[in-house]
């Protein structure tokens, strides 16, 4: 039988909730029920960080500990993990020294932005990093807005709270916490609620697989970093939710010297070392994809299932060849990443199926990979053009080449007129790059929005083509990167 409850651990108990609306947030349970109400609600969509707590799993023996923004992750996704919000650090020592250092530095203005600092710059003083720098500090704290702009003192408080930490009471009573782990049996699957309303999380891809054939009409998801936004703020009618995060199966990497797949619970954070060693591009993509909460809770699959035109990865990936393994039942086919979308807010993929991972065939060695992402702001923001490149060149000639874009289209797609434009020139002709810039045109036709006018996006797209084929031909110029520029200036200091 499944378990009808969300069991976690809250200050050192096992607590069971059962016969709760499956769309209740962490965040609502916090403030609501337990009325913790040091955490805050601040954009209720996962952008401002006000909501910050820490999760703490078991991992390989160890716990870990991540941020997640509690406003749009729902309190069924923190079954078999301990929570800890901002009410727990203090002990009878004292203030945590995370806490101190922020008083210590006046890091603290109207406050409410603070408590969701404090939680990220926790989870960064347990990271197991030794070496705590200034970019370590920027990266964690780009999902926290101080509405105040007080960065600088809370900067200033992070690198004294988090270099050389000293072990803490978390540290401390780590042993019991594994101890309470052990309650959680990881082969039982929960099913909260019954057959009209309910959140459910299985165990097995059985078990999922079972579930998703006999409510076709549920709700699947993995971190919920777009369902979430969803629920608070398009206020979804949604009954049946079903969570793949506690499938183990589901969270494999696998990797050979020319494939990599992830399962579709493989979360961004996790993906990150695989990716990054693909390419440097991966890592600055990755770093600005979301915030440290938002990379930590959201999945590299479920980027690719909701389906969006403006999804980051679909574009990167499609230029690594990659498809997609579909599920239903027993059965699974495999469906090429650039034919899994067929319209705006439409794919591949049948009633009863779902998407189990994604895989990714290696660049050789003469392929060289540029990746884009154009938006509003640099850090937490949604493309307005995504643009991928992987262009194989031989003997000083383009022989093959993939070109994907996001933002330009009702779905992600490949740019054939630009590629057919530029197989067989020379890359370091600069005719080649207008040519491929030309092809676009015939490509797409984008549309206008909020995020950018239909002329705005076909500029910059043109204008991309050529810095990533200027880029690769290593023509002299200035630099055409502005990352890296804020760090190489603090690092001259």
């Amino acid at each position: 039988m499944p378990r009808s409850t969300i069991s976690f651990i809250r200050r050192g108990q096992r607590v069971d909730v059962d016969n709760i609306d499956p769309k209740t947030t962490l965040l609502d349970w916090l403030r609501l029920q337990e009325r913790s109400t040091g955490t805050k609600e601040g954009c209720a969509e996962g952008d401002c960080g006000a909501c910050t707590v820490v999760l703490a799993r078991e991992r390989d023996g160890k716990l870990v500990y991540e941020p997640v923004n509690a406003c749009i992750l729902l309190l069924g996704q923190v079954d078999g993990t301990e929570i800890i919000t901002v009410e727990d650090l203090a002990s009878s020592d004292g203030l945590h020294k995370v806490q101190k250092a922020m008083v210590e530095n006046h890091s603290s203005q109207c406050g409410f932005c603070t408590p969701g600092i404090v939680m990220s710059l926790f989870a960064l003083s347990h990271s197991g990093k030794e070496a705590i720098n200034r970019s370590d500090v920027n990266s964690t704290l780009a999902g926290n807005l101080c509405r105040c702009t007080g960065y600088r003192p809370i900067i200033d408080a992070a690198l004294e709270a988090c270099s050389n930490r000293l072990p803490d009471v978390f540290d401390d009573k780590a042993e019991q916490t594994l101890e309470l782990f052990k309650q959680f049996r990881s082969l039982e699957d929960v099913f909260v609620g019954d057959d009209e309303t309910f959140f459910a999380a299985p165990a097995a891809e059985s078990s999922l697989a079972f579930l998703i054939q006999k409510y076709p009409d549920a709700t699947l998801i993995a971190g919920a970093t777009d369902v979430g936004l969803w629920i608070t703020k398009g206020l979804a009618p949604i009954k049946r939710l079903i969570w793949l995060g506690r499938i183990r199966a589901l969270t494999a990497v696998e990797e050979t010297e020319s494939i990599l797949s992830f399962g579709a619970g493989v979360t961004h954070e996790a993906a990150a070392p695989y990716l990054e060693a693909i390419d440097h591009d991966f890592k600055e993509i990755l770093t600005r994809f979301g915030s440290k909460q938002v990379r930590s809770s959201g999945t590299v699959v479920g980027n690719i299932a909701n389906g969006s035109p403006i999804g980051d990865w679909p574009p990167c990936f499609i230029i690594l060849d990659a498809a997609v393994e579909l599920r239903a039942g027993l059965a699974t086919r495999m469906v090429a990443l650039e034919d899994y979308f067929i319209a705006y807010k439409k794919q591949n993929r049948e009633p009863g199926e779902y998407l189990r991972r994604v895989i990714l065939q290696k660049p050789s060695e003469s392929d060289h990979i540029r990746l884009f992402k154009i938006t509003k702001r640099r850090d937490e923001d949604i493309s307005a053009v995504m643009s991928a490149f992987r262009i194989t060149v031989e003997e000083g000639l383009i022989t093959q080449a993939r070109i994907a874009l996001g933002g330009m289209a009702g779905t992600p797609k490949r740019a054939r007129s630009a590629e057919a434009a530029i197989i067989g020139l020379p890359i370091k002709d600069i005719t080649t790059w207008r040519a491929g810039a030309e092809g676009l045109l015939l490509d797409f036709a984008p549309l206008s929005d909020h995020r950018a006018s239909a002329e705005y996006r076909m500029r910059v797209a043109r204008n991309l083509v050529i810095k990533a084929l200027a880029e690769i031909a290593g023509v002299p110029s200035s630099s055409t990167r502005i990352a890296g520029l804020r760090e190489a200036a603090h690092a001259a200091e």
